[in-house]
């Protein structure tokens, strides 16, 4: 049974539906971010990056365990495992990993800082946050044209792509974006939310998460705690 560190944020999430979508049976050990959880020996052993999601999977490659952090990596191994969500062609394949990294190197990194500092900052910074917020928008128009021309990210069929991205998108208001203002994502969205494992995956540990409200919480996650040597 493979065992998922991990806390219900988009990037969890991405994990936690990939295998629902697979039927991959596997265990959750929360790891709360917000109590500091993250930097904790046991999990910086897996995830040295001191970040979620993290997996242990006994049975990995030749039948012998394997641990992997990053989102995107889980992923990629998630589906070569079961030979599911990624198509075998080469061009197939390309299609799909290009929105991948798409999503691995805009999409979050972006909708992050947008909600940073729309949300979480101490101070409002005007500049920070019309930067962000913009390039949200910027994002969703992208990922609007694209499926305009296709029926999922990477193609005609549903794939890790749209794993990925999906968990992200839920925040939308908290990003500054009318959903309504992008059509065709929108009916890509609604679709996704609709799939019975989706909306198992985003349930897994949904009942543990905290808004982060408290100086400690916002000091773990975004102060001196996190260039701490652990």
């Amino acid at each position: 049974m493979i065992e998922v560190y991990s806390w219900p944020t988009p990037n969890g999430h991405k994990v936690h539906i990939m295998l629902e979508e697979c039927d991959l049976p596997y265990k959750v050990i929360p790891v709360d971010i917000g109590s500091g959880a993250q930097f904790e020996p046991g999990f910086l052993s897996i995830s040295p990056n001191n970040k979620i999601p993290a997996i242990v999977d006994p049975d990995g490659p030749e039948g012998k365990p394997i641990s992997l952090f990053e989102s995107g990596a889980i992923l990629l191994y998630l589906a070569g495992k079961t030979g599911r969500l990624l198509p075998a062609g080469t061009a197939a394949k390309y299609e799909v990993l290009q929105w991948l990294m798409f999503q691995m190197g805009g999409v979050g990194p972006m909708l992050g800082q947008a909600h940073h500092f729309r949300i979480y900052a101490p101070e409002k910074i005007d500049y920070a946050i019309n930067r962000y917020s913009n390039e949200a928008r910027r994002l969703y128009s992208v990922i609007n044209k694209r499926l305009a021309a296709s029926t999922y990210l990477g193609g005609p069929e549903y794939s890790i792509a749209d794993i990925a991205t999906f968990p992200w998108l839920r925040s939308w208001k908290n990003q500054g974006v009318e959903l309504g203002d992008y059509p065709h994502l929108k009916g890509w969205f609604d679709e996704i939310s609709a799939r019975p494992a989706v909306q198992r995956g985003v349930e897994v540990l949904a009942q543990q998460r905290k808004p982060l409200v408290t100086d400690q919480a916002r000091e773990v996650l975004f102060g001196a705690t996190q260039y701490k040597k652990h």
